[in-house]
Formats: C-alpha cells, structure tokens, sequence
C-alpha cells in the first residue's frame, strides 16, 4: 500500500531574517510555536503542521505577501508604504530587537553640521534605504534634495560621501555614537503581522491567522506585566483597592478563615517594587509574584 502523502501546510509564513530574527522567534516561542532554524538555511522548522515559513529580509515580505507566495508575514509598517505592497494589516506588533517601542525614520546630521533644518537641506546629498518614502516627504516639504539609495551602514557616510542620511533608530543611542544630532522625524514605524488579501478572504486561513494574531498580542501584552497573589486580612479590602489601582477588579477567593481573602491580579511589573511593600504594610501575606506568558483581552 503506498504510502500516505502529507497534507500541505495551510500557511506559508514571511519572517523577518536580520534585526528582527531573534526577537521574533522568542515572540513565537512565548506564543507557543517553537521555531528552529539552521544557520545556513532559510527555511524554518515549525512545530505545527499548518505553518511552513521562510525567512526573508523585512524590507522584502510585504512584497512576497501581496504576490502570494506568503499567505501572511511579520515586517515593518514602513516596507510596506516603501514597496506600496496591496495587503491586508492583520495587526500591530510592536517589539523590536531592542525595545517595546516604536522605531523612527529619522533625518540626521554630523554634530558640527550648519544644517540645523530641513529647509537647510535643498541641493544637498542624502543616503538612505528607506527612497521612496524620503523622496515623497522631501517633496511635501518643497526641497529639491538628492536622495541616493544606501546598501547599508548608513552612519558612516557623513560627511565625507553625502550631507545627511534618512536612518531608523529605536533610542538614537547608534546615533550619538557615530556623532549624528537628529533634525527631524520623518516617519513612526513598527512591526505588523500582514496578510496576502486573497489568503484573508479564505475562511480556513483567515482563522488560522487569526490566531496566529491573537497569540502573538497575548505574548506582547505579558511582556510588561507579571501575576500577583497574596493573602489578606478582609477588613483590609476596600482599603487595599482605594489606594493601588492596579487592583480595582482583582480575583477574589475565600479562605477557609473568615477573617482572610486570597487576591489575584495582573499589574505592571514595573510597578510592583511600589506594591509589594504596601501590600505589607497592610497586612498581605504569603505574596507571589509570578511571570506571565500570554495576556489576552
């Protein structure tokens, strides 16, 4: 008897290979679907028979996804508007490889630079990867300015090969080492989880990345917060609830002495050197924190 063809997977997922890579396997993995890779592959292994992936460059997903070779795919919001990709934004994800926070398309100078503007720039030569988009913001601004195409390490080429660069920044701490000063943003990005558009109108796969998207949102929203349980005297409550927001509609348990309550909420992590020593001095005892996988609205 011959055997059994495997089912083709239902997706074909872009991932982003580069600065993003590691950051969005760990965001997988958080979301339950373990990635591996090899080092000299771009073909992902997945631990779900659904998925196949590869791993391609950001600045060419949105591209693979509106031709349909990816039914879906992780890239920045700006390589879509750069390569005027037709495809469906499923939703924001934002996280970069080194923060939680947007990125910018930035315009910068040498520190020592007279440029002090975007006016200041007419007749002056500018590097970046981000053309389109450039050339567009330059003309809404009415200056006439040279904008040539970067392959890459963008910073090093002011002064001596062009007047300023159009670069991405997370903290603008790359920047200010390569003594460059800001002039002005041109443009907010972050990654989004996008869809081919014949794929989203496909029940069986706009399902599947559906959840693809509500897992990975989960995964983000943990990040930045943690569980939090304890026991507390019960006349202690409404206190406790008036003077730490974060516990306004927390979960409420009885104990098996009247006197006490358990208590379970979700809070910020970062404000949780504030709360625990408050909880104390109320009488909280028996205080667990606890990290959080996925949070979902």
């Amino acid at each position: 008897m011959p055997a059994t063809k495997p089912a083709a997977p239902l997706l074909m997922l872009g991932l982003p290979k580069g600065s993003l890579e590691q950051a969005t396997l760990a965001l997988f993995a958080k979301a339950g679907w373990k990635i591996t890779q090899s080092s000299r592959s771009y073909k992902p292994g997945i631990d779900d028979p659904e998925l196949d992936g590869r791993f391609v460059r950001a600045q060419e997903i949105s591209r693979y996804v509106e031709h349909g070779f990816f039914d879906c795919g992780l890239t920045g919001s700006d390589w879509t508007l750069e390569n005027q990709s037709k495809v469906f934004p499923v939703c924001d994800l934002i996280y970069s490889k080194a923060s939680t926070a947007k990125s910018r398309w930035v315009i910068a100078v040498p520190e020592d630079s007279p440029i002090k503007s975007v006016k200041d720039l007419k007749g002056k030569r500018i590097a970046t990867e981000l053309v389109r988009v450039t050339k567009e913001y330059f003309e809404k601004q009415g200056v006439n300015a040279a904008i040539e195409f970067s392959w890459g390490a963008t910073e090093v080429k002011v002064p001596d090969l062009v007047d300023a660069i159009v670069d991405i920044t997370e903290t603008g701490s790359s920047l200010k080492a390569n003594k460059l000063r800001i002039v002005d943003t041109i443009l907010e990005t972050n990654t989004q989880l996008i869809a081919n558009k014949d794929s989203w109108a496909n029940p069986a796969k706009r399902k599947k990345i559906e959840t693809i998207a509500l897992l990975l949102q989960g995964a983000l929203n943990a990040e930045s917060k943690v569980g939090l349980k304890f026991n507390l005297p019960k006349a202690k409550l409404k206190v406790v609830v008036s003077t730490l927001p974060s516990l306004r509609n927390p979960t409420i348990s009885p104990l098996s002495d009247p006197a006490w309550i358990a208590l379970e909420t979700i809070i910020d992590e970062s404000v949780v050197r504030v709360i625990i020593p408050t909880l104390k001095s109320h009488g909280a005892e028996g205080i667990i924190e606890y990290p959080l996988n996925k949070v979902v609205y």
